[in-house]
């Protein structure tokens, strides 16, 4: 008798520790969300390399286990190998050395052959401090509205760093709504896209860039990190990478260092900052009404800045010759969605007109918005920080 007690304790007691006794509705609701994740990856190619670690991250974050237990298997559970990992996001390191890798593959010359492309990123930075203001508005305090903000950039890596910062709370749900939004550029720009414009304004061919020279393109990097950090020094660990690593592609001399940074340590760090993004979302902690209003704001950001950038382009026009338009359609670009945006806006340039490429053109603004959102986010940082 004493003999099937134990074993009956025993089996309670594996029981206990099991996921399916330490289950909430919650946890199967996260875990719907990251299958969602994983099949738009793999049937859609929405952004495999961000949603396929972000999604099956989520299956790991929840898994219910007995947190009582203190089995230092949780990614919140200090000591924990996923916790571990997780500090490379808690702590910001993970999104400088993505910048680093952004760096060493952006060909600036787009931006460089017609600079006046840069209003038209800074434009779209709109949808941060459009979303900065309607957080407010919904009662986020200063800080947290700025790392909410920080989504309309379309800039995952530079919403992580600016969140971590200011509103770590808000973290899991801040970086799903951002990286999410990317995914969905080709589904959420194109209305937008041809609302705005008209068939005129949509046939607008523009004059092919110039050829950029190697010295400008070396030059661009150091110039751009002088003017820019010295206007937002917050911005520095965003920008300084972001800049080393395109000197190190243009120089010439480097090739193994942007081979390596561009390559397999933006990898593993996509790897890492993915998975353990998606492990954060444990539905203890990230099912919260905050984390609804989070997305409902982070979708508004994106169509402001989406709207933002071509309506500035229309603007832009009446002041330029009629030989040196610029598309509107190339205005939703300017988020950092890179190079996602500047696609959606050769495609639908090229139903319109099977001739007009605007691809090389929609790179320039598509460019300018990794900086501006960095530059937008070192603002954040500055006076709320």
């Amino acid at each position: 008798m004493n003999a099937l007690l134990s074993l009956s304790d025993n089996l309670q007691t594996f029981w206990d520790y099991t996921g399916f006794a330490n289950a909430e509705a919650g946890h199967f609701i996260m875990i719907l969300f990251g299958l969602v994740f994983i099949y738009l990856a793999i049937t859609k190619e929405y952004e495999p390399l961000l949603l396929i670690p972000i999604g099956f991250g989520i299956l790991v974050g929840n898994i219910p286990f007995n947190e009582a237990a203190n089995l230092q298997v949780g990614i919140y559970e200090e000591g924990s190998v996923l916790n571990i990992l997780y500090q490379g996001v808690v702590k910001g390191w993970y999104p400088p050395l993505i910048f680093l890798g952004i760096g060493a593959m952006t060909d600036f010359s787009a931006l460089i052959a017609n600079p006046k492309l840069i209003l038209v990123g800074a434009a779209a930075q709109f949808g941060i401090f459009g979303a900065y203001i309607i957080a407010l508005q919904m009662g986020f305090a200063p800080n947290e509205a700025g790392a909410i903000g920080i989504i309309g950039g379309a800039d995952g890596p530079t919403a992580i760093f600016t969140t971590s910062k200011l509103a770590p709370h808000l973290l899991g749900a801040v970086a799903i709504s951002a990286y999410s939004y990317m995914a969905l550029v080709p589904v959420i720009q194109p209305p937008f896209m041809r609302l705005l414009t008209t068939k005129k304004e949509r046939l607008i061919k523009m004059k092919t860039p110039r050829v950029v020279s190697q010295t400008e393109k070396v030059l661009f990097p150091i110039m751009g990190l002088l003017l820019t950090a010295f206007l937002v020094p917050s911005g520095l660990p965003l920008l300084g990478m972001l800049f080393f690593g395109n000197l190190l592609k243009e120089s010439g001399v480097t090739r193994r260092l942007a081979e390596t940074a561009r390559g397999p340590l933006i990898d593993t760090i996509t790897i890492l900052l993915g998975f353990t993004v998606g492990a954060s979302t444990q539905a203890t902690t990230f099912l919260r009404m905050e984390s609804i209003k989070v997305f409902a704001i982070g979708a508004l950001s994106f169509v402001i800045a989406t709207c933002a950038g071509i309506l500035f382009v229309k603007a832009f026009n009446l002041l330029l010759p009629k030989e040196k338009r610029i598309n509107p359609l190339i205005g939703n670009s300017g988020v950092s969605a890179v190079p996602d945006a500047a696609r959606i806006s050769q495609t639908i340039g090229l139903e319109y007109d099977p001739t007009n490429y605007l691809l090389m053109h929609a790179m320039g603004p598509n460019v300018a918005g990794v900086i501006g959102s960095a530059v937008a986010a070192g603002i954040l940082l500055g006076f709320l920080y």
